[in-house]
């Protein structure tokens, strides 16, 4: 069944446009329909980041959980995973979170997570798709049996402290001069608080959110602003969260990029040797780099890949018994602590790495040399795809890069486009498929 609201990360697009006060406040009802279960009082877990249009949102579903019976409670600015941990410990019914990750100020979102603190099955966002096309009114509260909003103010040291609490014991920064970029999102409290607390030195960035400038030029899809700062302080080490927090990448004490695929070759290699592994491998989307998978294959560890998004990845983690997956993106799935990306704690997670072999992050953090790849966006419709014309150059690019490469041509999920990625030990042959297949694909769109 298609979706008219949900897409792979909640729902999302454009404030006061897409995302409305009447669209919230009808899945605020609709979701506090659905999770209205047992006696007694009905709790919801309400977080955001910091744009500007958080106010209006979280009004709004404040109102559609309050008039279906359920209590509101409203934690402010913080993380993606602190919103999801606290609808766990809270033993609230729901949990939202009002943000778009890592989009620019004009976009928001509506996360929703369970009980259990993971994101919605694709049935349960169906159900609450029907009830948001259908007449609500008959099924709200009665007068004596509204919800009462409430704002909780500890949360902030709750979360802190969670995240402390997934290093070994005794573990201190001590001795580490850390940048940390918050995206001037979510948060831009709770990380520099809690790297300071752990004995780092601490030189924060993008943690002076006005509403309107999240993501600018910062966080982790900007990583100039932390290269530079980390050189000119001369830092051992930086970290960048997005929006929300449930992304991160970091960069070494030269100032060199270390993604998500590498995040995740340090984790793996540290709990392989730890024990801490459930499954010998982790899962990762189709976008991770083939060098990763050779270096999980040299220590007999496997790479099980999934469709791009990172509810995919958590999906599999959770069938298969995995405890360590994530998205090259730098969104990386820590399931003994965490039911989706917690940009904080993976980050920690490294930092305790490098303290326990006492190396320099740069010698801790590249583990793999990356293939060449290359990832181009055509606008295109994805019916492209059908085309016998393109679907003859996609099968002779594949044959020609053969086990030594991969070609992964995918429409996007929120426009009218199709990616291209291509990847292999010829960077030349690489782009010349990949623009082949770009080529092919225009071709095609424009005899449309």
């Amino acid at each position: 069944m298609s979706r008219k609201y949900f897409g792979t990360d909640g729902i999302r697009g454009l404030a006061n446009v897409k995302i409305t006060p009447e669209l919230a406040l009808k899945v605020g009802q609709a979701a506090g329909l659905i999770f209205h279960r047992g006696e007694g009082r009905h709790r919801v877990v309400i977080g955001k980041d910091t744009r500007l249009s958080g106010y209006m949102i979280e009004y709004a579903l404040v109102a559609g959980f309050a008039s279906v019976g359920m209590d509101p409670l409203l934690v402010g600015p913080m993380p993606t995973p602190a919103v999801a941990m606290l609808t766990r410990s809270m033993r609230a019914d729901v949990g939202v979170m009002i943000s778009a990750s890592h989009n620019a100020f004009e976009d928001n979102g509506i996360k929703l997570f369970g009980p259990d603190g993971h994101k919605l099955s694709d049935e349960i966002e169906l159900e609450i798709e029907k009830l948001l096309d259908s007449e609500l009114t008959r099924k709200l509260a009665g007068p004596t049996e509204l919800g009462r909003a409430r704002r909780i103010e500890d949360v902030r040291a709750r979360y802190i402290e969670f995240a402390k609490r997934t290093l070994p014991r005794n573990m201190s920064f001590d001795g580490l001069r850390i940048v940390i970029d918050c995206a001037n999102g979510a948060a831009y409290k709770v990380a520099p608080e809690a790297l300071w607390e752990l004995g780092a030195e601490v030189i924060a960035i993008g943690v002076e959110p006005d509403g309107f400038n999240i993501n600018n030029n910062v966080g982790s899809t900007h990583p100039r602003a932390l290269r530079d700062k980390v050189r000119e302080m001369r830092a051992d080490v930086g970290i960048a969260l997005d929006g929300d927090a449930d992304r991160v990448i970091m960069v070494d004490e030269s100032g060199q990029v270390i993604d998500g695929d590498q995040l995740m070759a340090v984790v793996a290699r540290s709990w392989k040797e730890q024990g801490l592994l459930t499954k010998p491998g982790l899962v990762a989307t189709v976008m991770s780099n083939l060098g990763l998978e050779r270096h999980l294959a040299g220590l007999n560890l496997k790479l099980e890949r999934t469709a791009v998004g990172d509810r995919y990845v958590i999906e599999r983690m959770r069938q298969a018994g995995y405890n360590v997956g994530g998205e090259q993106s730098g969104h990386v799935i820590l399931s003994d602590f965490s039911t989706t990306g917690d940009g904080l704690v993976t980050a920690m997670q490294v930092l305790s790495e490098v303290k326990r072999q006492g190396k320099a992050v740069s010698e801790v953090c590249h583990c793999f040399e990356p293939l060449p790849q290359i990832l181009k966006n055509v606008r295109a419709q994805k019916q492209a795809l059908e085309k016998v014309s393109v679907i003859t150059i996609i099968e002779d690019a594949r044959k020609k890069l053969g086990h030594d490469g991969r070609l992964i041509v995918r429409p996007s999920g929120t426009e009218a486009v199709i990616r291209v990625m291509a990847e292999g030990d010829d960077s030349h042959l690489v782009e010349t498929l990949v623009t082949q297949v770009c080529n092919a694909l225009r071709e095609t769109e424009e005899a449309a």
